[in-house]
């Protein structure tokens, strides 16, 4: 499986010419859906679920599909019935080829005064896990944790506790955008030393094997 960054917190999977891609938000390139099969998207807020970048990988591939959270789902499925799908925490589905797993519930506390939404996490072929904005367990080893680094509802300490928490083999940074070029080494160096796990920071548009 190839894993492609996006910007932020979009990433694109590839495998034997199958296309997944996780939260391609107002935040991520326009091509960030360019030829998907699958599209998964883990809460409502504008930086992971943009209504236009989904409406044009749907558009453009009528065998496309979508799967999130009912506050998405609600917003889409008129315009591509029988293409929507709303999941949510223990729901395991194929999308596109791949298996997919869901956990999760809550988005993180960004203050007492703000309201929580509803926010699930994916992991994809038990290798390769998204928690969207939350720091929500797997619930068994992973490969790769897709680490929110960064985030208005987050501090590095956390983070860190995070992947010592999952024990994945490795950890790649995405919840990124709001980071400066100033500030990046600290969080690669703390992450790397104290995480417990390897840790890769990918450009947008960079590729590993997953």
């Amino acid at each position: 499986m190839e894993l492609t960054k996006k910007s932020h917190a979009c990433v694109r999977l590839e495998q034997d010419g199958r296309t997944l891609v996780i939260d391609p938000g107002a935040f991520s390139e326009p091509d960030s859906v360019a030829g998907v099969d699958a599209i998964l998207v883990t809460h409502e807020h504008a930086d992971h679920f943009s209504e236009d970048r989904l409406r044009a990988g749907l558009e453009a591939n009528p065998a496309a599909e979508l799967w999130t959270l009912a506050s998405v789902a609600d917003q889409m499925s008129a315009a591509f019935p029988g293409r929507v799908h709303a999941v949510g925490h223990g729901d395991n589905f194929m999308a596109a080829g791949f298996d997919v797993q869901v956990h999760g519930e809550l988005h993180a506390v960004i203050h007492p005064d703000i309201p929580r939404i509803t926010n699930i996490g994916f992991l994809i072929d038990r290798a390769v896990f998204h928690p969207g904005d939350a720091l929500t367990l797997p619930g068994h080893a992973v490969d790769t944790l897709l680490l929110p680094v960064q985030a208005p509802w987050s501090k590095v300490s956390e983070i860190i506790d995070y992947v010592r928490e999952v024990r994945p083999r490795r950890s790649i940074d995405v919840h990124d955008a709001l980071l400066t070029d100033l500030a990046r080494p600290i969080y690669d160096l703390q992450i790397g030393n104290l995480g417990g796990a390897d840790h890769l920071r990918l450009a947008p548009g960079e590729a590993t094997t997953a």
